[in-house]
């Protein structure tokens, strides 16, 4: 077998990310669950972007590795019974929606099963004893985001265009409406590029770093129906920006008008800078009976139907009586605060954005929440500063909690807060992920420390995606009795296994399939180097051995999530 050959293959399973597997045994298509080894050598597996557990499918062999290899899909010569016509004609071209084709069903089951196996499988737990909960959906997984970010460029024939990128790539997709977004977004976006034709504003090209407009950021608020629209630009000053905005303001609903300053040549989206071109810094919306004010950088849940049962869970899982502490960490704009403080003695919410902190309070003061507390800080050393070296509280910043919440980026918390958290032994631990697999990294670790696994709901947060949302609640344990150990050492000498010898083969083949970059050894051992791991002399044999390349942000980033995956850092 070699690259460019076309197979045929029966799915029989999905991938974390959302690709059909299926096994080539050699000749034709097999059966389901029928694989056999073909002239003494093993059936290969290969993952396939857009197919369907039950699909039979004719496929390009892309890439080959040892023992699994990925295609792309030709044609469906039989589809799943689950297949369904996804409304959107560009879900293969665009990649954003990995699962419209699949039943709604059958993508809940997915996502549930998905958590279920990163538990199992990273967090070495017992599936029989995963306290699993019925996942909660929608009953209209379509329209349901309430923000949209699209980047703006030239497509293939150098037309002006707004959309999205397809997957893996900065190949930009035209999009003029979205099946995830609401109308609204189309409206926004046509007039943007009325005007940037009308007085000849470039857009911007990532290759040279010239032009101005690079994104368009669309919020809307489904309860309180107010717009808003964000230019990222990279420069200081919009021209013609009056005129943007007497275009812009005539749409229903629009609250807000503003430039997000964005210099630099990296993929970070938003600038740090935000100046209000017409109307209000912010929109307002509201979650249960919680009202809020969200600024162009605010983080802000994306789904409000789905949000609303996410926190009514967080509430739930917290069990609060009105007795309790509660740290809520990574607490943004202060959404789950203002929830847990209504039932709360007192919440002290830890935010490393100072202007999602400054909405913190601003929307406690809206809701006239008094016993919310915002601190800006990185939430691993607002805690130790709260715990003191020693394991003591400073008495003028709070007391021990009997509750903390964690609602990590999809990097999970760092191991600095774990810590924390341990030291401080709050009774109640609920943790709200948006990526399974860095939470059951976690869960490992607190559940090693002390904490027991008691309840896990799985909250369809990101209809039509991969994604997922999901809410765990952890107890503390405490000994109920004692018993006496004698430990035969002997023993445990001889069934010690040492763990794997990770390699710089091992790192360097994991970049080149995942990131697709080439990094040498040299660039690996600077990294590690420069995070205060040990590195050997990886220049014993002379300068003749010695190839120093240059050590960009993606291949640097590439380095450190990789020594993540293999557990080297974390």
């Amino acid at each position: 077998m070699k690259k460019n050959d076309i197979i045929e293959l029966a799915i029989e399973d999905l991938s974390v990310d959302g690709a059909g597997i299926g096994k080539y045994a050699g000749t034709g298509v097999p059966e389901p669950g029928q694989y056999k080894e073909a002239a003494g050598e093993r059936a290969m597996v290969f993952f396939v972007k857009d197919a369907l557990i039950g699909d039979r499918i004719r496929a390009k062999v892309m890439k080959l590795k040892k023992n699994y290899g990925f295609a792309r899909l030709l044609e469906v010569l039989e589809p799943s019974p689950d297949r369904v016509e996804p409304p959107c004609g560009l879900p293969r071209q665009c990649g954003g929606c990995q699962l419209q084709a699949l039943s709604y069903e059958k993508q809940l089951e997915f996502k549930q099963n998905k958590v279920l196996s990163s538990l199992v499988r990273i967090g070495g737990f017992d599936a029989a004893k995963i306290p699993m909960e019925p996942v909660i959906g929608m009953n209209e997984p379509f329209h349901y985001r309430n923000k949209a970010q699209f980047p703006v460029g030239r497509d293939k024939n150098g037309k002006l265009a707004a959309g999205f990128y397809a997957a893996r790539t900065h190949d930009l997709i035209p999009v003029s409406s979205c099946c995830l977004g609401v109308p609204q977004n189309q409206e926004v976006m046509e007039r943007v590029l009325a005007w940037m034709e009308q007085y000849g504003i470039e857009p911007y090209d990532e290759k040279t770093g010239t032009g101005l407009v690079r994104h368009v950021l669309v919020r809307y608020g489904f309860r309180s129906r107010q717009l808003m629209a964000c230019l990222v630009i990279n420069g200081r000053t919009l021209p013609k920006a009056a005129q943007l905005a007497d275009s812009l303001c005539e749409i229903e609903g629009m609250t807000s008008i503003s430039i997000s300053v964005n210099e630099r040549r990296s993929n970070v989206i938003m600038g740090d800078c935000v100046q209000t071109l017409w109307g209000q810094d912010y929109i307002e919306d509201t979650i249960g009976d919680v009202k809020f004010q969200i600024s162009p950088l605010s983080f802000y849940q994306v789904n409000p139907v789905q949000t609303e049962a996410l926190y009514g869970r967080v509430l739930e899982f917290a069990g609060l009586s009105g007795s309790e502490t509660v740290w809520d960490l990574y607490c943004g704009i202060g959404t789950i605060s203002l929830f847990l403080a209504k039932q709360a003695k007192k919440v002290y919410g830890i935010e490393i954005v100072p202007q999602a902190v400054e909405d913190a309070r601003r929307n406690a003061q809206i809701n006239g929440v008094a016993n919310a507390e915002f601190l800006c800080g990185e939430a691993e050393e607002a805690l130790e500063r709260l715990c003191g070296s020693s394991g003591s509280l400073e008495p003028d910043m709070a007391e021990r909690p009997q509750v903390a919440v964690v609602d990590p980026p999809r990097k999970g918390c760092a191991q600095r807060l774990l810590d924390s958290i341990v030291k401080a032994a709050p009774d109640r631990i609920v943790y709200v992920s948006c990526d399974p697999a860095t939470l059951a990294r976690d869960l490992k670790y607190l559940c090693g420390n002390g904490y027991e696994l008691e309840r896990v709901q799985v909250v369809d947060q990101f209809c039509q995606t991969v994604h997922v949302e999901t809410v765990v609640l952890l107890t503390h344990e405490k000994p109920t009795s004692y018993i006496e150990v004698t430990m035969d050492y002997d023993i445990i000498v001889s069934e010690y296994k040492p763990k794997v010898k990770v390699t710089y083969k091992m790192i360097i083949d994991y970049i080149k399939e995942n990131y697709n970059l080439n990094v040498h050894s040299t660039t690996i051992a600077e990294v590690k180097r420069s995070l205060g791991l040990k590195v050997g002399d990886y220049n014993k044999k002379g300068d003749t051995d010695y190839r120093k390349e240059k050590i960009t942000p993606e291949k640097r980033k590439a380095v450190e999530e990789t020594l993540r995956y293999f557990e080297i850092i974390r």
